[in-house]
This record gives C-alpha cells, sequence and structure tokens, in this order.
C-alpha cells in the first residue's frame, strides 16, 4: 500500500533539490517591517534596538530566519524603499552598531538574517543621481535611465508607473525625462551601464561582509529596461485583472514586455551568485512580478542564479482549492532547478485573513491558513503579526501615510492596514511605544495582542508555535516533493514524499464541514498534528470541519 501511495503523490526531488545542508530550503522566513515592530525612543516609529528587544519572542515561533524590510537611509517617500544611501541606517531607525547588535542577537539564538536590497532604484536623494541630473556629460550621467521627449515634448513612450500614471519624469537640469517604475521620486538604475553593476554588488559586498546570511531582493526583474524603448503593447479589457492592480490603475492596461524582466537581466543574477558563492551559506530570496511570474521564477532561481523566488500568486484574492492547485503545479512543471518560497501575505497586500475570510473566517482560520503554506514544497515567508491571525486594520483617509492608497482612495486603500504595528499588549499603544505610534493600532487587534494569547493556551499564537515545530521535525515537509489529488471544492489534498516516506494534507477551505472520500485504495494512518482544526476518518471517508485540516502517513 506504500508503493499506491507514493505512486500517486509523485517520484521523489533530483539529488540537486534532495540537499538538506543548506539553511534555506524549506526555511520559515519571518518577516520584520521595522516601522511598525517595536519603538524603544518614543518616537512612533519602530527600531533596529525593537528588533533585538523582541529577538526572544520572534525565537519562539520556531522560525529558522527574520527578514529585515530596509532600514537604509532614505527621505521615507516609500517609507524605505526609496533609498539615499545603501550602507547607511537611517537614524529614525538606528545605527550601524544597532545592526550589528540585532545580526549578533539573532546568530546567538539560532536565526538567519536576511535584509532587503533595493537594486533597481534608488531614491532622488540619492548622491548618484544628485550627480547624474546635473549635466548630461558628467562621470555618472548614464547611471539612471534617461531620454529625450518626443518631438511634441511628450515622453519617450508609453510606460507606466505602478504607483499610477506616466513612468517619465521631467527634469530641467538635463532636458531630458527620467524613467520611474514606482515614485517619481524612485528614479531607475541604467543597469545596461557596466558601472551600475559593480557598484550595486561592491553595496550587496559590504553587507555581506558584516554578515548577513541572505538578501531578499526587492523587484528583482526591474533592474533591466528595453534598451530601445518600445512601447509596451496594450492589454485587453477582460484580462486587466488578476496581478493585484486595482481595476482603476492604468498599469493593467498594458503588457509590461519592455519596461521590466528583460533578458540581459539574467547576465546580471548570474554575477550576483557568483558574488554570494563567495560567502558560506547565504542565499538570495527574488521578489519577481512579470507578466508571468511563475515561468520567470523558473527562469530566475537555478543553481546558478538566485537560490529561491516568490511571486504575488498567493497574494491576490483567489483562495479557492482549484486556483491554489493550479499556481503549484504550473510552477513546479516549470522549475527543476532551484527553491520556490510561498507567501500569502507581507507588507504590501491586504492581510490573509481578511482577504482571504472576511467576515466567515471564524475560529481556526488564521491556524489553518499558516499551516497549508507551511505544507507547500519550498520556504516560507511570514509576515509579523500572522502569528496572531491579524486581520486587516481599518485606517482612516485623514490617517493614511501610504502615498499609493492616498493616490487610489477610496477604490483601493492602499497598504496601511497591513502596516499598522505590533499589539504587544492590550494598552493605548499596544507595548509598541510610549509616544504616539506612526500608524493607528486597531481595537481589533489589541485583543488578539501576544500578552493576551500567551496566556491563553488555546490561541492562534501557541496553535501556530506548535504546529511550526512538529513541521520543522519532519523532513518530508520541508524537503520533499509535493503531488495533488483531485478533490472537489473546497478541498485542497496533495502528498508529499521524501526518502520513502509519504505525507498526505488535506485542508478544507470553507468555514462549513465537508466529507471527502479518499481515492480507492488508499490507506492512512492519520497523525495527531498540534496547532489546526483535526478532521478525522471513518472507512475512508476524511470528516473535516470548518478549515478543518487533516494529515495522514501512507506508508
Amino acid at each position: 500500500m506504500a508503493a499506491r501511495c507514493r505512486a500517486v503523490s509523485g517520484k521523489d526531488l533530483p539529488d540537486d533539490m534532495m540537499t538538506t545542508n543548506n539553511w534555506w530550503r524549506g526555511a520559515v522566513i519571518y518577516q520584520v517591517y521595522p516601522r511598525s515592530f517595536q519603538d524603544t525612543d518614543g518616537d512612533g516609529v519602530g527600531d533596529l534596538r525593537g528588533i533585538g528587544e523582541r529577538m526572544d519572542y520572534i525565537a519562539s515561533l520556531g522560525v529558522d530566519a527574520i527578514w529585515i524590510a530596509p532600514f537604509f537611509k532614505s527621505p521615507m517617500a516609500d517609507f524605505g524603499y526609496d533609498i539615499g544611501d545603501y550602507r547607511a541606517v537611517d537614524p529614525m531607525f538606528g545605527t550601524l552598531a544597532d545592526f550589528d547588535r540585532v545580526l549578533d542577537a539573532a546568530h546567538r539564538r539560532g536565526l538567519k538574517v536576511m535584509i532587503d536590497q533595493v537594486l533597481s532604484h534608488t531614491s532622488t536623494e540619492h548622491a548618484w543621481f544628485a550627480e547624474s541630473r546635473a549635466s548630461r556629460d558628467n562621470p555618472k550621467a548614464d547611471w539612471y535611465v534617461w531620454a529625450d521627449p518626443k518631438p511634441d515634448g511628450s515622453p519617450p513612450n508609453n510606460w507606466l508607473s505602478i504607483f499610477g500614471g506616466v513612468a517619465w519624469q521631467w527634469e530641467p537640469r538635463r532636458k531630458q525625462y527620467f524613467l520611474h517604475n514606482f515614485l517619481a521620486s524612485q528614479p531607475d538604475l541604467n543597469f545596461h551601464n557596466a558601472d551600475v553593476r559593480v557598484a550595486s554588488l561592491d553595496n550587496v559586498r559590504f553587507w555581506l561582509d558584516r554578515g548577513v546570511d541572505g538578501l531578499r531582493l526587492d523587484a528583482i526583474n526591474f533592474c533591466f529596461h528595453d534598451a530601445r524603448l518600445r512601447d509596451n503593447p496594450a492589454k485587453p479589457e477582460a484580462l486587466r485583472n488578476g496581478r493585484g492592480f486595482s481595476p482603476d490603475n492604468p498599469y493593467a492596461f498594458q503588457y509590461h514586455y519592455h519596461n521590466n524582466t528583460q533578458p540581459e537581466n539574467l547576465a546580471f543574477l548570474e554575477e550576483l551568485r557568483a558574488l554570494l558563492d563567495r560567502y558560506p551559506d547565504v542565499a538570495a530570496l527574488g521578489e519577481i512580478s512579470s507578466e508571468d511570474s511563475l515561468a520567470t521564477m523558473a527562469e530566475y532561481v537555478s543553481d546558478h542564479r538566485l537560490h529561491m523566488g516568490y511571486s504575488f500568486e498567493l497574494l491576490t484574492d483567489d483562495f479557492s482549492a482549484a486556483y491554489i492547485r493550479g499556481t503549484v503545479e504550473r510552477l513546479e512543471q516549470q522549475m527543476t532547478q532551484g527553491w520556490p518560497c510561498w507567501a500569502i501575505s507581507n507588507h504590501d497586500v491586504q492581510r490573509a485573513v481578511t482577504r482571504w475570510g472576511g467576515d466567515a473566517a471564524g475560529d481556526g482560520f488564521a491556524e489553518q491558513l499558516v499551516a497549508l503554506v507551511s505544507s507547500l514544497r519550498g520556504s516560507v515567508c511570514l509576515y509579523q503579526g500572522e502569528e496572531l491571525g491579524l486581520e486587516e486594520g481599518e485606517v482612516a483617509f485623514e490617517d493614511l501615510r501610504d502615498p499609493y492608497g492616498i493616490a487610489f482612495w477610496p477604490s483601493f486603500k492602499g497598504r496601511d492596514g497591513c502596516r499598522t504595528p505590533m499589539p504587544w499588549e492590550d494598552s493605548q499603544a499596544a507595548g509598541f511605544t510610549t509616544g504616539t505610534p506612526w500608524l493607528p493600532i486597531p481595537e481589533s487587534h489589541r485583543i488578539r495582542s501576544v500578552a493576551l494569547q500567551e496566556a491563553d493556551p488555546r490561541s492562534t499564537l501557541h496553535a501556530v508555535r506548535a504546529f511550526l515545530r512538529w513541521r520543522a521535525a519532519q523532513p518530508v515537509l520541508v524537503h520533499g516533493a509535493i503531488r495533488f489529488l483531485d478533490a472537489p471544492e473546497p478541498v485542497l489534498a496533495f502528498v508529499r514524499v521524501h526518502e520513502g516516506r509519504s505525507l498526505l494534507a488535506v485542508f478544507n477551505l470553507s468555514a462549513a464541514t465537508v466529507d471527502w472520500t479518499l481515492p480507492d485504495a488508499m490507506r492512512v494512518q492519520p497523525i495527531a498534528v498540534p496547532g489546526v482544526q483535526a478532521g478525522r476518518q471513518d472507512d475512508g471517508t476524511l470528516h473535516l470541519p470548518a478549515h478543518g485540516v487533516f494529515f495522514a502517513t501512507c506508508d
């Protein structure tokens, strides 16, 4: 009967994907958004010292690594993703010495540290841009993407910014336009210039020399643009939805074939990997958003490019079993090397409990989401607050800080709702700060605070901890292959296989009870798994409660 279970679950992974001595394979990576994690100086903004003070808490979750979002010197137009100095800590977050202490605190607890690297663009306040914009003949004149206007003075082509509107900004000093795929204060670097590539890798080397264990590469497929500046083709109206853009954002009106994801980027990724390979056991995780993000992930992630990649496919609104299965299967078919990473929440999207559960989420939904994403083949990024079951925070228009949300209000409320400060205790400022928080803390978050959940053994926090500890002890979940089973909505079922052991995982993605009959001839031995609402087996039929989960061996 073990052979039958292995037959439906697929073959084991190739030898090069069975390696277990790299910490990042199957790792659970906890994303820390510094502005909202812990403030230690009372200014209402989180800082590096706050991360250090909460390191015991992070370690207690059973995660393998932390990813720290940008803390570099920045004017904060896009809250740190507009970098003014790649090698300096912004004073609001502390100092380089504070970062070193965070690194040491993590390492002493067995945690790896990944940091964001935003290579494709800088802030307009970066010294490189100040020099580049000054004239057309200075040493850095070609470090950014500059282009002459059309004869009528309009931009050189039809490219659009993700944050809305034309992707070109006029610069009177040069009498030219510069490209910005994001905010107008985030000019794109010209990676066709070899000096830019060298300087960018030097900045990466600075942090590797400091001891970081990995990089999360923001918008890594945006480094190169089409050197011929060809127009992007129009996208039919019926195809404009589905990539996370609201229907009133004109960015969705084009196929973005020319402003990102250029073939020249592959050679640069190989240069980056060659640098990383000089350091012991470091990893690069690329954020990828292209017209076919899964195909781009498969192309970017290999033994001579990036170690891992993730895209926005599971950060969308679709929570059907068919969509999740189809997404994972498409990637599995295309990715022959490297390692996927899955995320269902981060600092840029509505929290998953709200996005996928809405008003019907109910008890156990947050626990199921963590168990589900942590059971897929690959590594996992968990965003701060997922372990508490936090829903999207409601932020009034007058309290918004995100320029994206301000521009597209009210149809799109921006990213502030997922960025509200961590609730450490049930108090006015939730133990986050002694001052006024930079974003308001919802009452619904304070009643889910860490302190209250620590005191309740039935809480989401305890459930997530228990599940992650159990997962870490299951090599089949950390390293195994995956094959999905046919099951009707809302049941998602798959088998993980590793070194002769097969593990069945079944998830009821609805708020109603569901029965599902196991495939013919499949015999299973149920496993008691902590931290989930467990289903039960009865003569070949699984009985799954609302948001229920069933694990079993079949070997």
